[in-house]
């Protein structure tokens, strides 16, 4: 990425700078933007100086999803980090690849192990994509066509050209995408129900423990700031006390498959802010220590053959050890 102006500043400068959008950056979220311009500082403080309006592009105000475009001026206010923060952030990511499941010269898609983020920010200096580049310094482009929570695992799609992220990215979009997810969650979960759509809301934590960290809730159908969200649930397997699902997503919303599951009762297992905490600590020494959600099939169209793709990621091996310990449900006894 160019600086125009303001190429010399570091993160730490107390100054406005000016920051000129060329080719590579097209395309992407204003927040996005942000954040690979503002490392090491909080993504809660960088929606905080895009809601305040202290961000301009082209001189407007604009939202956290803004799309920018070559050409585009963007104001950068000035932002103060602790020089530990910024040393840190100065400091490059470590090289690292991660298992590949296709890759061609348009696109790259790999297995994400649980506990990796998929970009750095929000207290994370470095996620997938800055490890990748480092493993790749010969790349001329690489960039994240959707995210995954940092507990989820499994399959995360990046791009290698600009034409392959705007294809994917509108695929994604326009929900022309496959997304099935493996939940393990807590409870007999009840077959007849195969569609939730609840709109969601996020919002930030506000004072205690958390503070600052965004959240997600269930929000009323005539809610002014709550977002369509479709998720489609089909049980897989009846387990005692647990029914693993198969869940798609029609829509890709922050945390809804976390948030869905929990509001219908269900929580997924393991589930550190929307789970149950208490069951949560008694399975970590049954040898669950993470958030049993998978990102398992990915269906897509490819975006220069247009060959429809799906990719399969089996179940990490800590997660089918776990399920493969767990009983079935015993049978219903007749009446």
């Amino acid at each position: 990425m160019k600086h125009i102006i303001g190429a010399s500043e570091s993160p730490a400068s107390p100054q406005v700078t000016q920051v000129t959008v060329d080719d590579e950056s097209t395309g992407q979220r204003l927040d996005n933007f942000l954040l690979r311009q503002l490392k090491g500082v909080p993504k809660t403080h960088v929606y905080r100086i895009i809601r305040s309006g202290e961000v301009r592009v082209n001189k407007g105000r604009a939202a956290a999803d803004t799309r920018v475009q070559t050409g585009d001026v963007v104001r950068v206010p000035p932002v103060r980090v602790s020089a530990r923060v910024a040393e840190k952030a100065a400091a490059p990511a470590p090289a690292r690849e991660f298992p590949v499941l296709l890759e061609d010269e348009h696109l790259l898609a790999i297995d994400k192990p649980a506990g990796v983020a998929v970009h750095g920010g929000s207290g994370v200096s470095f996620g997938v994509i800055e490890q990748m580049r480092q493993a790749r310094p010969q790349a001329r482009f690489l960039e994240l066509v959707h995210r995954l929570d940092r507990e989820t695992s499994g399959i995360l799609l990046l791009a290698k050209k600009r034409s392959a992220l705007t294809a994917l990215q509108d695929q994604f979009r326009g929900r022309e995408t496959g997304k099935t997810y493996l939940a393990l969650v807590l409870g007999a979960w009840p077959a007849r129900q195969k569609v939730l759509d609840q709109p969601l809301h996020k919002y930030l934590v506000a004072g205690g423990t958390g503070e600052g960290e965004r959240r997600v809730r269930v929000v009323a159908r005539d809610d002014p700031d709550g977002m369509k969200s479709v998720t489609l649930v089909k049980v897989a397997r009846q387990l005692d006390g647990f029914t693993l699902l198969e869940v798609t997503i029609k829509t890709g919303r922050t945390h809804q498959i976390r948030v869905h599951l929990a509001s219908a009762g269900h929580p997924i297992a393991g589930d550190d802010k929307y789970g149950d905490f208490e069951r949560n600590k008694a399975l970590q020494k049954q040898g669950l220590k993470r958030m049993f959600l998978h990102a398992w099939r990915l269906q897509f169209n490819h975006p220069a053959s247009g060959e429809r793709i799906e990719l399969l990621s089996p179940l990490p091996p800590e997660l089918d050890q776990f399920v493969a310990h767990v009983p079935a449900q015993a049978p219903t006894p007749p009446v």
